[in-house]
């Protein structure tokens, strides 16, 4: 434990913590006050997180998801409106809408124009802020926004790419726009293979070498991962791809130390990688410096997330958890 009482992200005491706060110890408490029906904490950690653009969307997506089942959101805003009440409203319209198109609600319509309505009224009252943008962003495949795709791609895929420029002018490199953006070409949600390919190799090549941007190629190599193909799970064994594993452990792994927050998700990707890769030197110490923290991408899309965390530490000579 540091002075603060928090567990440094590079122990492992023999479980997985799965919460997505991960070791946001601020965030994991407003994350229980939610739950509890209070939003005090909840706008502190906001309000805290103004000026870092991508703290704010990381803890903002976070609370959503535990607010999307209350009325928690709705409630905030009615008896104390703010940037902060209208940025969580906002990301649980999102959430709400995104769940319901995906189980072919046809309630999915009505949400989706209260999300829109909630991610402008958010914007309006922090015009700085890109996050109610990305919440928008997150919305344009239900409506597969269509703008012609700049120069400089080999597919030119249409897309909402309007939006994510005006996103770019608030905040360049904003982590989850970049995601978000690139999950509208997935083939799940009514893209192509090629498009998201040729749309990952363009944003990552944008970015600086030690940007986390560059993970955006190995997120849509999980993505379209197919068990059914021949060598499959070998894919990540090619040389394109140890090369662009290893790039992102020389160049970006190294700037995590100096990260306010551990970036779970991000880590996880490239423990993968280096994994599948056979580099287990390299995603033993990835997986190290993830501590206890587990995300279920990209383990999810192999089988079950504990056992293929569980598979990957014991390959790489990592503690693993107790069995019960």
């Amino acid at each position: 434990m540091d002075r603060e009482g928090n567990m440094p992200a590079d122990s492992f005491e023999g479980h997985y913590v799965w919460s997505p706060a991960a070791d946001d110890r601020a965030l994991a408490r407003a994350c229980m006050d939610v739950r509890a029906g209070r939003y005090l904490s909840a706008h502190e950690v906001l309000k805290e997180a103004r000026q870092d653009f991508e703290v704010r969307a990381h803890r903002s997506l976070v609370l959503a998801s535990v607010a999307a089942d209350s009325d928690l959101a709705e409630r905030w805003l009615d008896e104390e409106p703010g940037p902060e009440a209208a940025l969580l409203w906002s990301r649980v319209a999102m959430l709400r809408a995104l769940r319901m198109a995906d189980a072919g609600d046809r309630r999915a319509g009505a949400l989706v124009r209260i999300a829109q309505t909630a991610c402008e009224r958010a914007a309006k009252t922090a015009p700085e802020d890109p996050t109610p943008w990305v919440a928008q962003l997150a919305l344009a495949r239900l409506e597969r926004q269509q703008d012609p795709a700049p120069k400089g791609l080999l597919t030119s895929p249409i897309g909402p790419w309007y939006l994510f420029a005006h996103i770019l002018r608030l905040d360049p490199w904003h982590r989850e726009a970049h995601h978000r953006f690139l999950a509208f070409f997935f083939t799940r949600y009514g893209g192509s293979s090629s498009a998201s390919w040729d749309v990952a190799a363009f944003l990552s090549q944008r970015a600086a070498a030690s940007s986390p941007l560059r993970l955006l190629p190995l997120v849509a190599l999980v993505e379209d991962y197919n068990p059914d193909a021949l060598l499959a799970d070998r894919t990540w064994e090619q040389p394109q791809w140890i090369t662009t594993a290893m790039g992102i452990y020389n160049n970006w792994f190294p700037q995590v130390a100096g990260y306010r927050f551990t970036p779970v998700l991000d880590l996880s990707y490239l423990a993968h990688a280096l994994y599948m890769a056979k580099h287990e030197f390299e995603a033993r110490e990835v997986l190290t410096a993830m501590g206890p923290y587990a995300s279920r991408m990209p383990w999810s899309v192999f089988g079950d997330p504990e056992e293929q965390l569980t598979k990957a530490r014991r390959s790489c000579g990592l503690p693993v958890p107790h069995a019960v």
